[in-house]
């Protein structure tokens, strides 16, 4: 006979192995649920974070805790956990079986019930396999929840009950498993390393406290000033000659002959001008006027 349970209730249980599943109905605007276990040692909280089996850690180190997946049935969708309670270590007094939706409260959720199964004498891996044992309606108390603790799974004397609990958490699984001592890492893998100013090579005046250099291959050239007295480097003006001394270049200073091309000689007055370094052999005086002849 199936027990329908209350907020609160609870049942034994005979059975050495069980399945818990979690179902809901699937339609618009309705978030994936997700079933996970807590196993907590006597002063209610986990021993390590090994004993938090969810989607991430299907599986406890011990074997006996296991989460078996997601199935779609006639009434909805199905998420299971099952539990070798023959098996589990006596330092575990509680098992809680926990449903949580991402970021989506669980008044979005329509049809939410747990059942649980006798899984001791199945080797299937999810299935009614007949009648449940008992199963609970789980109703959200404020409408926010979005992680609730559907019932649990705990010792008395030598043998197993569930209880059926309801209890709802607005700040998702990870709220839930820290409240039973599962350590969250909260830090953001991503977070990048400060971006320097990029303004500050464009203005380094901008900030009068903090002087920023250009970097080197953006810092323009320095014209360097010539020594007084001396020439400067080749992007200054040409040096002018000093007065009475010739010039470098082309231009001879003045009272002296250009050293590249002399000047052609002037003849003296009433004599040919010369045209070799030798007298021309058919060069004849004029003839002479009679005031020439000798007496």
């Amino acid at each position: 006979m199936t027990h329908a349970m209350l907020k609160g209730s609870n049942v034994p249980l005979d059975a050495t192995a069980v399945r818990a599943v979690l179902r809901w109905t699937p339609g618009q605007g309705v978030p994936d649920v997700d079933v996970s276990a807590l196993l907590l040692g006597p002063d209610g909280r986990v021993r390590s974070d090994e004993d938090f089996v969810f989607y991430n850690q299907p599986r406890h180190p011990s074997g006996k805790v296991w989460r078996l997946g997601k199935k779609r049935v006639a009434e909805g969708l199905t998420d299971t956990i099952q539990t070798d309670l023959a098996g589990v270590e006596s330092g575990v007094g509680q098992i809680l079986l926990v449903a949580s939706a991402d970021g989506v409260t669980f008044d979005q959720v329509s049809a939410l019930r747990i059942l649980l199964y006798d899984a001791s004498g199945t080797t299937s891996a999810i299935g009614s396999d007949g009648e449940p044992l008992a199963h609970f309606d789980i109703k959200p108390e404020t409408g926010t929840e979005t992680a609730l603790i559907c019932g649990e799974l705990y010792r008395r004397g030598q043998g197993w009950k569930f209880r059926a609990l309801g209890e709802g958490y607005p700040n998702g699984l990870e709220g839930l498993a820290s409240d039973f001592g599962i350590t969250v890492d909260e830090s953001d893998p991503e977070a990048a390393a400060p971006v320097p100013d990029a303004t500050a090579w464009a203005d380094p005046a901008a900030s009068p406290e903090t002087s920023v250099p250009l970097p080197p291959e953006q810092a323009p050239p320095v014209p360097q000033q010539p020594a007084y007295g001396y020439p400067g480097p080749a992007q200054t003006a040409p040096v002018q000659p000093a007065y009475g001394y010739p010039q470098p270049t082309s231009q001879p200073a003045y009272g002296y002959p250009q050293p590249q091309t002399a000047p052609a000689v002037q003849p003296a007055y009433g004599f040919p001008q010369a045209v070799g370094s030798l007298p021309d052999p058919d060069f004849r005086l004029p003839p002479q006027g009679p005031q020439f002849i000798g007496r």
